[in-house]
């Protein structure tokens, strides 16, 4: 421990597991505990929010959750770039300054390698913010021709994304009244869309059936020319486009793999608790691999993890609740109707999920989703 009253307690990345982390250490320990959230961003977006910016359901401006607005007991915020890690003296280096740590939890999440897929850069994708933005403008021009949605590799965020991407897009064009001179193609480098589910799977398959979707699993687009308007995929085979939506590879942050944090491309964690290889360093979010996917909802879950190991371990008792790897994904089918998958990766031997058919009901509850965390986050 440091040599002052308070233990500091270092979170990287204000996402789901940021911000939860925080919530939960604040609301039990207070003004107990030095309490720092460092972020790059001055605001905070809901992944799902992209979906809904894309095709001009929502604005940016009303899905973002300024940071300002995260007010906590014991907790300070601060818009800084995290520029190095030393994991094992848990010192941080940023654009400002320096920050030392008692305990250090990153949850930078995962950024998109675009170089990794060749001529990337050059077409549309609508994983980031800008992307989505930019799609928005980019669709309202599309009234003919072959439209692609294409995940150039996994592990992704959000697995269902893509498959809502599609539905989405297909209820887009139809009511500009442009669906039939369009074509919609999906490429998927898993063997289905929810793979630990296949009644989930299942159902968003005959969804693309029914409004002719042309689904090709287990393939992957490893180069795109926008010259030519040509996607490359895994097997050799070539696809004209003319617009193409892309899910970009992801990878841990530049700061995290030079720190000497990761192995094989992710954080490596003890499944339960969250540990890194290092003391009193944990990984949470889409940058660890824990076993679960990269979605928020799970993140969250491993922050509540980590939050009760140092809540143990700062009043040296009571007795850890550890991760247990469940989760539950909300999935656009399109016409206002949302499924639901929930998943539970550590109680079998196997994964297991369980399946929610779409209904316009289910509406309220994603919905409510989004506004819980709002008010407990942001008072907003």
């Amino acid at each position: 421990m440091n040599m002052t009253s308070k233990p500091h307690v270092l979170v990287l990345g204000a996402g789901f597991g940021g911000l939860e982390l925080t919530t939960l250490l604040s609301e039990t320990l207070g003004d107990g505990v030095d309490v720092t959230l460092i972020d790059k961003s001055d605001a905070f977006v809901f992944g799902y929010s992209k979906l809904d910016i894309m095709f001009g359901r929502s604005t940016l401006e009303a899905e973002r959750m300024p940071y300002r607005n995260f007010l906590k007991p014991g907790v300070r915020f601060l818009q800084q770039t995290v520029t190095a890690i030393d994991p094992a003296a848990r010192r941080i280096t940023t654009d400002v300054g320096t920050h030392d740590a008692d305990f250090l939890v990153v949850a930078l999440g995962a950024d998109y390698d675009f170089d990794a897929t060749p001529g990337l850069a050059d077409v549309n994708e609508f994983y980031s913010v800008a992307g989505a933005e930019r799609l928005r403008d980019v669709l309202s021009t599309f009234d003919r021709g072959k439209a692609l949605i294409g995940v150039c590799g996994a592990p992704y965020k959000c697995p269902p994304a893509p498959s809502e991407c599609a539905l989405l897009l297909h209820d887009y064009l139809v009511n500009r009244g442009v669906r039939e001179e369009c074509e919609i193609s999906f490429v998927l480098p898993l063997g289905s869309p929810v793979p630990p589910s296949p009644e989930t799977s299942q159902a968003l398959v005959a969804a693309f059936a029914e409004r002719d979707i042309k689904f090709l699993p287990n393939r992957r687009v490893v180069s795109v020319s926008a010259d030519q308007n040509i996607a490359l995929l895994d097997d050799g085979t070539e696809m004209p486009f003319d617009l193409f939506l892309g899910v970009p590879k992801h990878r841990a942050p530049h700061v995290a793999v030079e720190s000497g944090l990761t192995e094989d491309g992710w954080i490596p964690v003890e499944p339960r608790t969250l540990e890194t290889k290092f003391p009193n360093v944990y990984a949470v979010g889409d940058g660890a691999n824990t076993g679960t996917p990269k979605a928020g909802v799970f993140a969250e879950g491993a922050a509540r993890a980590v939050a009760s190991d140092l809540i143990a371990k700062l009043r040296n008792s009571g007795k850890a609740t550890p991760y247990d790897g469940s989760g539950s994904c909300y999935i656009e089918f399109g016409g206002g109707r949302i499924g639901k998958v929930e998943v539970d990766f550590f109680s079998g031997p196997k994964p297991t999920g369980t399946y929610h058919e779409p209904s316009i009901a289910m509406r309220a509850d994603k919905e409510f989703f989004g506004s819980s965390r709002r008010t407990r986050w942001f008072a907003m």
